[in-house]
């Protein structure tokens, strides 16, 4: 197993989807491997989340990421370079190891992110099969449904909405290639109907490929997708469900959260959701409270009954003892996966096996802050997750794991399974 031996470690700075720079880390074994790791960002973040490091300072605005790099380059490096990355758990506690901290506030969870990353990706190419395979072995076949953000609000765009996501859920396709190509009719004829309805301004669009039109209340923009739905000729609520994100620890400040336009209460908050669910076929809402709330989520849980999902994202960061917890306690029915939440891919895997254990939904996710890194693709088939989030399917770095998606089933040919209705069963 010599070939798998971590021969070359090194960073650079590069730069995300929003222009900020970001960490990517290249690293080759002694058998040839290679594989890069680019680190994302997100523009709403739980307060538990693993810290990046950024320089500060007038270069980039004070978002340089140069003490990151250096970070992977004078610690990182020495520290893992001789071990092997078929052994890639072991590496990421030594990175773990080598940070000292529990939140990654002295290497950067940006350094150990794309460090851990490059780490698995090389010890799968050194092993010449795709990372997919490497993780899952060779009974990972089941594509993840996309729910793919059409319509943006909150921090990712500059309109009115309060909540931050609005997504269409294909699930009446048979194979993910085809629930793509419904994705991207319903994703055409939304902007047609917007900028029809809105002008031409309204078609904008916000950091994850959504349109950001100027719209004010959340049944505004959920009438609108059904009706982009319908248009493109399929059935909202059979063919094509919603899902919605509020990230709502963003919008609550004193007890109160500002919504569609008003200052309302949790207990109101609660009888909104449940209205929607009643209203229009949506079938997951991550972050409906803040995150210092669990009693509302688990209550909202409790009224929605089994007929919409209710995620943690800023609640539950990717943390497999949080999201255990959480489990146990009936306060969510899964939770968001973000590598750089944690700072380590072994530990995302750790939070993707308790999910899986306990009976909960695993959504591998991406960042609004994304790259051209496509190991989230990857993963959610390795690991059968049947749900992923990865933007609007438009922009490159939000296609790229689409693409990768379609890559992976071609790849498997036949022996593809599309995860579409089951994976809300």
């Amino acid at each position: 197993m010599s070939e798998f031996v971590i021969d070359y470690v090194r960073a650079l700075q590069v730069l995300d989807s929003r222009g900020d720079p970001t960490v990517e880390v290249n690293v080759v074994t002694k058998g040839g491997g290679f594989g890069r790791g680019i680190a994302p960002a997100g523009a709403s973040r739980g307060l538990r989340e693993a810290v990046e490091v950024r320089d500060g300072g007038r270069r980039f605005l004070g978002r340089g990421v140069e003490k990151a790099v250096e970070s992977v380059n004078k610690y990182i490096a020495p520290a893992i370079v001789g071990l092997s990355s078929y052994r890639f758990r072991d590496v990421d506690r030594k990175i773990v190891e080598v940070d000292g901290t529990q939140n990654m506030s002295r290497l950067g969870s940006n350094a150990t992110t794309a460090t851990s990353l490059a780490v698995v990706g090389a010890a799968a190419d050194t092993a010449g099969v795709p990372l997919f395979e490497f993780l899952g072995g060779r009974r990972a076949r089941v594509l993840p449904v996309p729910l793919l953000n059409i319509i943006n609000g909150g921090a990712h765009a500059g309109n009115e909405l309060s909540f931050q996501e609005f997504m269409v859920v294909p699930v009446s396709a048979s194979t993910f290639s085809e629930a793509i190509r419904v994705a991207v009719e319903v994703y055409k004829t939304l902007r047609e109907y917007l900028k029809k309805t809105y002008g031409p301004g309204s078609i904008n669009v916000g950091d994850e490929g959504g349109f950001a039109p100027p719209m004010r209340e959340a049944r505004e923009a959920l009438k609108a997708i059904v009706v982009a739905i319908e248009n493109a000729g399929y059935r909202a609520g059979e063919d094509v469900l919603l899902a919605i994100d509020v990230a709502a620890s963003q919008i609550y400040r004193e007890g109160f959260y500002a919504v569609d336009g008003r200052r309302v209460s949790g207990e109101d908050l609660l009888e909104l959701y449940v209205e929607l669910v009643e209203e229009f076929p949506v079938v997951s809402i991550e972050d409906p409270f803040a995150e210092d709330r669990p009693e509302y989520f688990r209550e909202l849980k409790s009224r929605l009954k089994g007929r919409a999902l209710v995620i943690g994202d800023d609640l539950t960061v990717t943390n497999a003892e949080t999201i255990s917890r959480y489990l146990a306690e009936g306060v969510v029915d899964g939770a968001i996966i973000k590598i750089n939440q944690v700072g380590t891919f072994t530990e995302a895997e750790r939070a993707i096996e308790v999910l899986r254990g306990g009976g909960g939904r695993a959504v591998v996710s991406h960042r609004s802050g994304e790259t051209e890194d496509v190991s989230i693709a990857h993963i959610a088939v390795a690991y059968e997750t049947k749900l992923i989030k990865t933007g609007a399917p438009a922009r490159g770095e939000r296609t790229a794991k689409y693409n990768e998606l379609i890559r992976i089933e071609d790849y498997l040919s036949g022996d593809a399974v599309y995860a579409g209705r089951r994976a809300f069963k």
